[in-house]
């Protein structure tokens, strides 16, 4: 017992001084979270810490939606948001490297996963997303602003994609609920982007 409990704070503190790096290196530097951690970022460890059905439940993800999720990295939520819009929703996963798509294309021949239809994956910028105006029902990121060059204008591309009175899903760790633009120096509001409904949560 002592053995396993000594192997999950040696991970935690791990997980901890890899944010702590990656966060200071973030103040000089944009860039997305490397493919090589995919297998991390998809663990139980971290569904633990964010877990899935919360995650669903207050964004708002309902049966039969059309969501994109901006950032998917190696999908550790993305098979869970697929299932909860069932068969006449659908996920598209968009990330900015092609090595993260491919752990989610592997992930969906797992034999548990094989019944997931629903998900199409989008290889694409934030900043600039192949995707039609007025397509989704709903967009969430989950801790993906950190890593986005130009903040404001990722989100004008999310407002771009939704739906008129589309909702903007997202969770960032670590930030005030209340203060999540001027944390990222945004130059813009919630008005000025007409977003009809954000939800943003820590």
């Amino acid at each position: 017992m002592s053995t396993i409990i000594t192997i999950l704070l040696v991970i935690l503190v791990i997980f901890i001084l890899w944010q702590v790096f990656i966060r200071l290196l973030r103040r000089y530097f944009d860039f997305p979270a490397p493919a090589f951690i995919g297998n991390f970022l998809d663990s139980d460890f971290r569904r633990k810490i964010q877990p899935p059905d919360k995650i669903i439940s207050r964004s708002g993800i309902k049966e039969g939606m059309k969501i994109l999720e901006v950032g998917c990295c190696s999908g550790a939520f993305t098979t869970f948001v697929a299932r909860a819009v069932g068969d006449k929703g659908e996920v598209f996963a968009l990330d900015i490297q092609p090595e993260m798509l491919k752990q989610i294309e592997n992930k969906l021949k797992h034999p548990e996963n094989r019944d997931i239809k629903n998900i199409r994956l989008i290889e694409g910028d934030a900043l600039n997303m192949p995707l039609e105006d007025n397509s989704f029902d709903l967009v969430y990121t989950i801790t993906v602003f950190q890593e986005i060059p130009d903040k404001n204008k990722a989100l004008k591309e999310m407002k771009r994609v939704l739906k008129p009175k589309g909702i903007l899903a997202t969770l960032e760790n670590s930030l005030k609920k209340s203060s999540i633009f001027e944390s990222y120096e945004f130059s813009v509001s919630r008005k000025s982007l007409i977003f009809e409904d954000y939800r943003i949560f820590t």
